[in-house]
């Protein structure tokens, strides 16, 4: 394969692991592809934590819930776009990545558990579409017809994913920005000032806003590995994704004040009320419950990015399939929307993980030689300030909605007796104590190698 071939802005995504991918994303690409993924349908009833985090009758002011969505949205896009910039220098997918970081064999385990979240997401999203096209159709049309359809697409879009965010790009950004922005303006005029409030939860609504953020951590490279340069994919991303998520949980705010603040809380998709009676609310809707396929996209392409590092010679059209199919299926017969809070427990590994992958890659110079083959050797050592930590995010993450899992944790902390304050925050504090144990740990290696050449 020629590098003009593999550099034609219309190549497509290589079908293996052992072909060569194209680097046609630039800045523009990045940038669009992830604004189109920091405007979720649920994203807007994401507001009515952003406003009060910590529950109870303290809300924060409007200017502070913007302000935490902007310095949380700044942070976690920042490790995302972090996140992204190994698989543009190695031109290899987020799993593929942690070879360097475990060794092959380890490699599986984080590998595994992405593919159980991406596909718990990947149904989550099409239970979304199919809910936010019933808000604009009624029932008249079976929830299975949505949700099939929705599946049909996402296939089509994981077939072709380079065209697909070319596509987001040139046509549909400019649909989802003009919505936002009609949404906006007829919210901004129905609803009253946002008033009352303190800032006493500010560091609670940050840190909710980073977790928002970092969920993408173990998916960024899948598309950085095709961008034009680390720049273009590090700027898409913190730019795109924290604009439109701002704006997104802007919008909710107000959105979740016409729709009432305890029926939101009982229901989420309540949310989608006011949009669809707005003026024009169904057609500027609808293009948001469109777009909401790339959510699924990115769910569904992600896992099958994943499997290609346990099985690195299967063509990834095979995964996709299997993997949309699999998804339709879950979304038609499962309960996805308490899934949810399952998968917030597995969403608490890849923030420690990336910890230790970005200090081991960055600041202990291993980048330089990162060992990404198929018999790269375990390094178990980095398992340690991966699972410590784990255990620091869920000793100062709020209760899990999981009973049992919020059970062993409350005892943990009460034997050691500890009690997270507000302004703790969960995905910071993995992130530090992941990244200066694996600091401790390299460190002395890196200082005796400055000796040798000294």
């Amino acid at each position: 394969m020629t590098s003009d071939v593999i550099n034609s802005k219309h190549a497509e995504a290589p079908l293996t692991l052992d072909q060569a991918p194209p680097k046609t994303l630039g800045m523009l690409d990045q940038g669009a592809f992830w604004a189109n993924l920091g405007v979720s349908l649920l994203g807007f009833s994401f507001a009515l934590v952003l406003i009060n985090p910590l529950g109870g009758d303290n809300p924060l002011t409007f200017g502070a819930a913007l302000l935490a969505a902007l310095v949380g949205s700044l942070i976690g896009t920042a490790m995302v776009g972090l996140a992204a910039v190994p698989g543009v220098q190695t031109g290899q997918p987020a799993m593929v990545l942690l070879r360097g970081l475990f060794g092959v064999r380890l490699s599986y385990v984080p590998t595994v558990l992405n593919v159980v979240q991406m596909i718990g997401w990947g149904a989550f999203e099409l239970w979304v579409v199919a809910m936010g096209a019933q808000a604009i159709f009624g029932p008249s049309v079976p929830y299975a017809v949505w949700v099939v359809a929705a599946g049909a697409l996402t296939m089509a879009l994981t077939i072709y994913p380079l065209g697909a965010i070319r596509l987001l790009r040139r046509f549909v950004t400019i649909g989802v920005v003009v919505s936002v922005v009609w949404f906006a303006v007829v919210f901004l005029r129905e609803t009253p000032a946002q008033s009352g409030g303190s800032w006493d939860a500010f560091a609670a609504a940050v840190d909710f806003v980073v977790a928002l953020s970092v969920s993408w951590v173990p998916v960024a490279a899948d598309y950085a590995r095709h961008s034009r340069s680390s720049r273009a994919a590090f700027t898409g991303i913190v730019g795109g994704y924290t604009v439109a998520q701002v704006a997104c949980l802007a919008v909710g705010v107000y959105a979740v004040a016409l729709a009432g603040h305890a029926v939101v809380q009982e229901n989420q998709t309540a949310v989608f009320e006011p949009f669809v009676a707005a003026p024009l609310g169904a057609l500027f809707f609808g293009i948001l419950v469109l777009r909401e396929t790339d959510q699924s996209f990115a769910n569904v392409y992600s896992t099958a990015m994943s499997l290609q590092n346990l099985m690195p010679r299967i063509d990834r059209r095979v995964f996709s399939v299997a993997v949309g199919v699999l998804t339709t299926a879950i979304a038609l017969v499962v309960d996805v929307n308490s899934y949810g809070a399952f998968l917030s427990i597995i969403g608490a590994v890849f923030v420690p993980m990336f910890g230790v992958l970005a200090v081991d890659y960055f600041l202990l110079g291993r980048g330089r030689n990162w060992d990404i083959s198929e018999n790269a050797p375990s390094r178990l050592v980095m398992v340690l300030p991966w699972v410590l930590g784990f255990v620091t995010w869920w000793m100062l993450a709020a209760p899990s909605q999981v009973s049992w899992w919020a059970a062993i944790w409350d005892g943990a902390k009460r034997a050691v007796g500890f009690t997270p304050q507000p302004w703790m925050s969960a995905a910071l504090g993995a992130f530090l104590v992941s990244g200066l144990i694996t600091l401790a740990i390299g460190a002395p290696r890196l200082l005796a190698l400055r000796r040798r050449r000294a």
